[in-house]
């Protein structure tokens, strides 16, 4: 998927990181989002020069869809099933 006009990526919240690591999604984000409890979240990064500048979240059925989507016709052609 593309971004097509500049309301597609936005800052949607700050959050801070605690002592253990952790941090809180805020639960409007969550409700629109349509991540519960016990969901998985792939997290994606980007680096420049070396570093991590970029990170994202998605959540993980949606990536392994993507990659059925990418990689099926590919496996297929092969002969073997997905």
């Amino acid at each position: 998927m593309t971004c097509q006009t500049a309301s597609c990526c936005r800052v949607e919240s700050l959050v801070s990181i605690d002592e253990r690591g952790q941090m809180v999604l805020p639960k409007e984000l969550r409700d629109r989002a349509g991540i519960k409890a016990g969901d998985k979240l792939a997290v994606i990064s980007w680096e420049k020069d070396g570093v991590i500048c970029c990170l994202s979240l998605l959540k993980a059925e949606q990536l392994a869809e993507g990659v059925r989507d990418i990689l099926g016709p590919v496996m297929q052609g092969l002969g073997t099933k997905v």
